[in-house]
């Protein structure tokens, strides 16, 4: 649970300390099958396996090698590319290894006991160091004997694992969701980073106060069973894996359009935006400001344009597009505000099938949540970042979610909707080539063709006809 891409691990120990029944129980964690055979590579010296979390492992035992020049043969500079490599009887290397992530001494002791002696590099010993704190949270919250499997992450810091118990009675399957509060990034406009202008959640608070919010007011959101607010641990009710898309990733309608209909109910609450945590601790929404919304969509200058236009934007241009925004983000705060949960879009609307009403979309990843213009969350699920949504389609869910609403202010709405269409596409297209060329998350750029356009078809309302013309001039598109 501590591995990641690149990480290279060796076990020195003497014969029978146990480093291959170590990697064995490694592999078979990571790849879901407690009797998955896993062959010692003695005699072979390597043995791959693919689909494990960290992309592929080479196991490597060193121990008949002949000569160090051997390495190169055996390919583990290719292997850290993929994958990780983790490698027993080191020493038979004779330093022609990369450095290690982390070093791994099992020594014998009597009674069959044994010590492990762990050093590695600040990184790979502070993923250590929380994953001992993981289990110790599971322990003391009655999963000592729980397994644990990571889950998919997202695009933020955070990590999930599901927790399921082995003891009988068997209980349901839990999530952990780890978020250890993030230090701030460097000061990027009066001071501040850009954490903290987006009013983006750094600690699992936000999460706790945001769910007691929802939940306070009749929506569907996992409990919460344990939490360690200070540690950034939580245990969470599984909600499932229902989707609102279908095998082909194609949006499911019907679904869609009852993920509008509990949009349409949030926007209708009389809502309390604090809320007590306990021990002192409280959570307070934070606003949805023009500096929030400005900061946001600077991420197409400072990263998309630069990324298309393969130069930086002229100062003229990028002091356009703050003007253009700063008036955008004016009007914005005229419309109507309600709470905006950020990202409801197909990845965090769980589908609770067989239950009724707004029941049936369950709330995941809120943290963030703000109080913003209504049409901020309908531009999220209608323009869904991760699924092709026709215009048809999107049309469709607009209209129903309008006529849902009870005395609703439709013309103005729409203008809001299309203001905030733009904002959602010109700050993902930015995030999207942030994460591929400062996180090294190359996939997100398969998602820049759909949001280029979702804004195309933003940009035909009246309201955004100076940014209209700003895009046409720096992109060159029609």
């Amino acid at each position: 649970m501590a591995l990641t891409p690149g990480d290279l691990v060796t076990l020195s120990g003497d014969l029978g300390a146990g480093k291959t029944t170590l990697v064995r129980a490694l592999i078979r964690a990571g790849l879901g099958d407690a009797h998955a055979e896993v062959p010692s590579p003695t005699f072979t010296l390597l043995q791959s396996y693919e689909g494990l979390p960290f992309g592929s492992l080479a196991h490597l035992d060193l121990y008949r090698l002949e000569h160090p020049d051997e390495l190169q043969e055996l390919g583990i500079e290719e292997a850290l590319d993929t994958g990780m490599a983790i490698v027993e009887w080191p020493q038979k290397a004779q330093g022609q290894l990369p450095t290690p992530s982390l070093e791994i001494t099992i020594g014998i002791r009597s009674g069959d006991k044994r010590d492990f002696e762990i050093r590695g590099s600040d990184s790979a010993m502070h993923r250590m160091e929380r994953s001992l704190q993981i289990r110790e949270f599971l322990d003391t919250n009655s999963h000592a004997d729980s397994l644990r499997t990571p889950l998919t992450g997202d695009a933020s810091t955070r990590s999930y694992e599901t927790i399921t118990p082995q003891c009988e009675p068997r209980h349901d399957a839990v999530i952990l969701m780890n978020a250890p509060e993030q230090p701030d990034g460097p000061p990027i406009r009066e001071g501040m980073p850009y954490s903290k202008i987006a009013k983006l959640a750094e600690n699992v608070s936000a999460f706790v106060g945001v769910a007691k919010i929802l939940e306070n007011n009749g929506f569907r959101v996992p409990k919460i069973f344990a939490q360690d607010l200070d540690s950034g641990l939580l245990l969470i009710e599984n909600l499932g894996n229902g989707l609102i898309i279908d095998s082909e990733r194609k949006p499911i309608s019907e679904r869609y359009l009852a993920s509008v209909e509990t949009l349409a109910r949030m926007h209708e609450q009389d809502w309390k935006f604090d809320i007590d945590l306990g021990s002192g601790k409280k959570h307070i929404v934070p606003p949805f400001d023009p500096s929030a919304i400005l900061i946001e969509v600077d991420l197409t200058p400072q990263w998309y344009a630069p990324h298309v236009l393969g130069k930086p934007l002229s100062d003229s241009a990028y002091q356009s597009f703050v003007d253009i925004w700063t008036g955008l983000a004016n009007i914005l705060q005229q419309h109507e505000h309600s709470l905006l949960l950020r990202d409801f879009h197909s990845p965090n609307i769980i589908w609770m099938e067989g239950s009724q009403g707004s029941d049936r979309t369950g709330l995941i990843d809120f943290q963030d949540a703000l109080i913003g213009p209504t049409a901020y969350d309908v531009a999220s699920i209608a323009q869904d970042a991760r699924v092709d949504v026709s215009a048809e389609l999107e049309q469709q869910l607009v209209d129903h979610y309008c006529a849902c609403r009870n005395e609703l202010d439709e013309p103005t709405f729409r203008e809001a909707y299309a203001i905030m269409t733009a904002e959602r596409a010109t700050k993902l297209l930015g995030i999207f080539v942030r994460l591929s060329k400062r996180d090294g998350k190359h996939n997100y750029l398969k998602h820049l063709p759909r949001i280029e356009t979702y804004l195309k078809r933003s940009l035909t309302h009246p309201a955004l006809a100076q940014y209209r013309a700003w895009v046409n001039s720096i992109f060159k598109v029609s």
